[in-house]
């Protein structure tokens, strides 16, 4: 029987992705001026205030107040009609060293025995249904707010957008797992106060949404997926009625809030870490990208069509508890979950040592992921300069979304016996 899947993102400007990309923003400043720093950084923002907290152990010292606030103006919030800008918004830092007792168990004297920062379990997944190996429903879902944020940008064809909005993607699947159609499309954006009448207001809003924003969307997707999209979809623009109340002046926002956005829109499973504002050693991040790398690789090399990858840890300790696999029964071979699991074993070094260095995580790349997802992403290498207090600037070359490349195919074909 077919069935229907809905996948959510959340803008740039959604308060809990502005504390996210607060977040990384720091971890990106510490790494770039001493890559071997241990951070964990959360940050809260409300109406006009920003509050910073976390552990720290690092050789550089940062303006984060400044930091913050150059995040905010880039992410849009500039006017004070916002109620929360980044040139007049409070900052308060209450950043501190890092615990000696999480600090002996991560550091050895041989890097490479370092060990995990943390217990827990982390799921990578990767499907073949879209050209990125994403979930299409989530993917959609952030394509619509990737384009809402450029219009919002050249403010031309839609001149009175705001930073925060969400998105709702809701696709019809057949028996065998193929997209069928797109059901339901969901946009909630804030806006200005533009008209006297809130009816024509939100009238305008769908019209521009539905005419000017979903076409865009459209016309940059390949033609198997513009095929998916009709006039029989349902449309839920602003649903609730007006939002010009909005970001972290309508709903207070906390960084690690949007793990399911950040990851693949329910599909597969998540062992409950937040990525943002921790540094590599923290293994709910590296190795949530490490299982990320092996999934796509593996869907990719032919191994099957969709597969879900799990790894544990203990803190303090160097090799991981275990990795299991779900390929969902479209592995074509046969082989059993068990047994991929142990050939990914022996092609994937899953030390948190390796992993950092595989991915090179050691490098200032986290900001980029702060905002639609850490996965399908595009791979590419960008020219990053950090500055610090006493005016040290340092320009990098940095290589972003590492666990997105397909640079393991040949030798999972080789394990496997594919070539």
């Amino acid at each position: 029987m077919a069935y229907l899947f809905t996948s959510e993102s959340v803008s740039e400007g959604h308060p809990d992705k502005v504390a996210d990309q607060i977040s990384d923003a720091l971890i990106d400043n510490f790494l770039a001026f001493d890559s071997e720093s241990k951070v964990a950084c959360e940050t809260l923002v409300t109406t006009g205030q920003v509050v910073l907290a976390g552990e720290v152990k690092s050789n550089t010292y940062l303006d984060v107040q400044k930091i913050a606030r150059d995040t905010i103006n880039k992410i849009g919030y500039t006017k004070s009609a916002y109620m929360f800008d980044g040139n007049s918004c409070g900052v308060f830092s209450a950043i501190h060293e890092q615990s000696d007792d999480i600090n002996r168990g991560v550091d050895r004297e041989s890097k490479e025995e370092q060990g995990a920062g943390d217990q827990g379990m982390m799921f990578g997944y990767a499907t073949n249904e879209t050209e990125n190996y994403m979930p299409l429903a989530l993917d959609l879902s952030h394509k619509i707010l990737i384009e809402l944020a450029e219009l919002r940008r050249e403010n031309k064809d839609i001149t009175y957008l705001r930073p925060d909005s969400k998105s709702q993607v809701t696709i019809e699947y057949s028996d065998d797992n193929i997209p069928q159609r797109i059901e339901a499309i969901v946009v909630s954006t804030q806006h200005d106060d533009f008209d006297t009448s809130d009816t024509a207001m939100l009238d305008k809003i769908r019209k521009d949404i539905i005419e000017v924003l979903i076409p865009r969307v459209i016309a940059k997707l390949p033609e198997h997926l513009q095929a998916l999209f009709n006039d029989d979809i349902k449309y839920h623009i602003n649903p609730t009625g007006k939002f010009v109340i909005g970001g972290p002046h309508g709903d207070t926002g906390l960084t690690g809030r949007k793990i399911i956005v950040d990851t693949y829109g329910g599909k597969g499973a998540h062992g409950g870490g937040a990525f943002s504002g921790k540094d590599p050693s923290k293994v709910d991040r590296s190795a949530a990208y490490a299982t990320r790398h092996i999934a796509k690789n593996l869907v990719a090399a032919g191994v099957c069509e969709e597969i879900l990858v799990q790894v544990s840890y203990a803190i303090g300790v160097v090799e991981p508890m275990g990795i299991f696999v779900d390929t969902y029964g479209t592995c074509p071979f046969n082989l059993t979950d068990g047994e991929i699991a142990e050939k990914i074993s022996k092609v994937f070094d899953m030390r948190p040592a390796a992993i950092e260095s595989r991915l090179k995580l050691r490098n200032p790349m986290y900001s980029e992921t702060a905002a639609y997802g850490h996965m399908g992403r595009k791979n590419e290498t960008v020219t990053k300069t950090f500055s610090r207090p006493n005016g040290n600037d340092i320009t990098l070359d940095v290589e972003l979304f590492t666990w997105e490349k397909l640079d393991y195919v040949d030798k999972v074909k080789a394990e496997f016996d594919l070539t």
